[in-house]
C-alpha cells in the first residue's frame, strides 16, 4: 500500500507542476524555458506583473505575490522578476506589493522571507496591523546565495554575489562580494582584490573536478566508493 501511496503522489507533483508548456491556472507575464514550479505551490496572485526567467527553480510551498491583493491593476510594468536559474527553496516567500528583483543564479534556502513591505507604528494607539504598511523596493543582485530563514526587508539592495547567512535579517545596502550575519544583518567578511577574503576563510577551497571528467565517470566512482564502504 505504501508503494501504491508515493506512486501516486509523485505523480500528482509532476502533474500539478508549472511550467511554461502546462501554466494551468497561473498566467505569468512571462515563464522561461525550463523554469518549474513544484507542486503543491504556495499563495500566487498578480502573475500578469510577475517574470520567471529561464531555468528557475522554485520549491514546494513557495509563496509569489505582485500587489497587495489579488486583481488589482499593478499598471504596465513588471512589479517582481526573478533573472535566469534564480533557485528559490521550499516554504520560501516573495512579497512584491512595489518592485522586487531577484538577479540571475541566485540561490535561497528553505523558508527565505523576501518582502517591500512591511508594517508602520506611527500611531501608538492604533493596533499595528491595521495601520498602512510602507513600501520600498527591494534589489537581489546576481549570484546571491540567501541561507535558510533569512529574511530581506524593504528597502534592502543587495549586491553580487552576497552571501545572507542563515536567519540574517538584511535592511539597507550590501555591498558585493560580501557576508553578512545577524539581526540586523551586519557585513562579517568581505572580498579585497588584493588581500582576497578579509578576514581569511577558515576552511579550503573545494578541489575542482578535473576538466574532461564525464557524469559516467563520476557515477562510476560514486558506486566504488558505495561498494568500499559496504565491505569495510
Amino acid at each position: 500500500m505504501s508503494r501504491v501511496v508515493h506512486r501516486v503522489w509523485a505523480w500528482v507533483q509532476e502533474t500539478g507542476a508549472v511550467t511554461a508548456q502546462h501554466p494551468g491556472r497561473l498566467r505569468f507575464r512571462r515563464i522561461g524555458t525550463g523554469t518549474r514550479l513544484a507542486f503543491p505551490q504556495g499563495t500566487v496572485f498578480g502573475e500578469p506583473w510577475i517574470e520567471l526567467g529561464d531555468h528557475c527553480i522554485i520549491g514546494e510551498q513557495v509563496t509569489l505575490t505582485a500587489g497587495l491583493m489579488p486583481d488589482l491593476d499593478l499598471g504596465s510594468e513588471t512589479v517582481l522578476t526573478l533573472g535566469n536559474g534564480v533557485v528559490l527553496g521550499r516554504g520560501s516567500h516573495v512579497i512584491a506589493d512595489t518592485t522586487v528583483s531577484i538577479g540571475s543564479d541566485t540561490y535561497c534556502g528553505p523558508y527565505v522571507y523576501i518582502t517591500s513591505t512591511n508594517h508602520s507604528y506611527d500611531d501608538p494607539h492604533e493596533p499595528v496591523g491595521k495601520q498602512w504598511p510602507r513600501m520600498e523596493p527591494v534589489e537581489i543582485g546576481p549570484g546571491c546565495w540567501i541561507g535558510t530563514g533569512a529574511v530581506i526587508l524593504p528597502g534592502a539592495r543587495l549586491g553580487r554575489n552576497v552571501v545572507v547567512a542563515a536567519g540574517a535579517v538584511v535592511r539597507g545596502e550590501v555591498p558585493d562580494h560580501a557576508v553578512v550575519a545577524g539581526a540586523p544583518a551586519k557585513v562579517v567578511r568581505s572580498w579585497d582584490p588584493e588581500k582576497g577574503w578579509q578576514p581569511p576563510l577558515r576552511t579550503p577551497a573545494p578541489v575542482p573536478i578535473p576538466e574532461g571528467v564525464t557524469p559516467e565517470q563520476l557515477a562510476a566512482v560514486a558506486l566504488l566508493l558505495e561498494d568500499a564502504a559496504e565491505g569495510a
